[in-house]
C-alpha cells in the first residue's frame, strides 16, 4: 500500500495538478475571506473563521473530484490497471494507497489556511478573541469532509475509463451525500415527523455538529463509516473488472 501511496504523492507533486489544486483552493478562499464584501472578515465586527468553513465544502465539491478523477479512470483507460493486478498487492492496498495519497493532498491544501487563523487571532480585539474550540472542531470536520469526498471520488473513478464522466459522477455524489438529505428533510411528508432523522443521514448535519466545537464520537464514526462504505464499493468495482 505504501508503494502505491508514495507513487501517487510523487505523481501529484511532480506535475501541475497538485499545485494548481492547492493554489486555486487558497485563491478562492482568499477572495471570499478578504475581498468579497458579503464574506470579508474585514467587514465583520467580530473575529471568526465561519466564512472559511462555509465556503470550503462548496470549493471541495469541484476540486476534490478534479483530484480523484484520474485515480482509476486513467489506469483503466491506459491499461495499466492490469499491471497493478499482477503486483503482489490486494485490492484494498491499491485502493487504500490511492485514497491516502489524495487525502494527504487535501490536507496539504488546508494547512496554509492556518495563516488565516493566525491573522484573525492577531486582529481580534483583544488579540486572541476567537473561539478556539469551534475553530479546532471546524478544521477536524473539514479534514473529515475532505476524506469523504476523496472516497467518493475514488469510487467514481473506478466505475469508468472516462475521466470527465468520473468527475461529473463524483461531483453529483458529493453533492448528494452532503446536501441532498437536508433538502429532502424539508419535504412536507417529513416535516415534523422524521425530518431530523433524514438530516442525520447526510454529511452536512455531522459537519455542522463538529463545527460547534463539540467532538462527538457519533460524528467521527459516521464520517469514517461513509469513507469505508465508498472504499469498499471501490474495491468491489475493481474485483469485478478483474473477473
Amino acid at each position: 500500500m505504501w508503494s502505491i501511496y508514495k507513487k501517487e504523492i510523487a505523481s501529484f507533486l511532480s506535475s501541475l495538478i497538485g499545485y494548481v489544486v492547492i493554489g486555486v483552493f487558497l485563491l478562492i478562499l482568499g477572495l471570499f475571506m478578504w475581498v468579497f464584501p458579503d464574506y470579508s472578515i474585514l467587514d465583520y465586527h467580530f473575529a471568526t473563521l465561519d466564512q472559511l468553513f462555509e465556503i470550503a465544502p462548496i470549493i471541495f465539491l469541484f476540486l476534490i473530484p478534479a483530484i480523484t478523477m484520474r485515480s482509476f479512470a486513467e489506469e483503466i483507460q491506459t491499461g495499466t490497471i492490469e499491471l497493478l493486478a499482477t503486483r503482489p498487492l490486494k485490492e484494498w492496498e491499491i485502493v487504500g494507497g490511492k485514497f491516502l495519497a489524495a487525502w494527504t493532498l487535501v490536507a496539504i491544501a488546508i494547512l496554509p489556511t492556518l495563516f488565516y487563523y493566525l491573522t484573525v487571532y492577531t486582529l481580534g480585539s483583544p488579540a486572541g478573541n476567537i473561539d478556539d474550540g469551534a475553530t479546532i472542531g471546524s478544521y477536524i470536520g473539514l479534514l473529515l469532509l475532505g476524506g469523504v469526498f476523496v472516497s467518493v471520488g475514488i469510487f467514481s473513478s473506478s466505475l469508468t475509463a472516462n475521466q470527465i464522466v468520473s468527475f461529473i459522477v463524483s461531483m453529483f455524489l458529493c453533492f448528494f451525500v452532503y446536501w441532498a438529505f437536508f433538502y429532502l428533510s424539508k419535504l412536507p411528508i417529513f416535516l415534523g415527523k422524521t425530518d431530523s432523522i433524514i438530516q442525520m443521514l447526510g454529511i452536512e448535519y455531522h459537519y455542522q455538529s463538529i463545527s460547534r466545537g463539540i467532538i462527538d464520537t457519533r460524528d467521527i464514526v459516521y464520517f469514517f463509516s461513509v469513507m469505508a462504505a465508498f472504499l469498499l464499493g471501490t474495491q468491489t468495482s475493481l474485483q469485478r473488472k478483474r473477473t
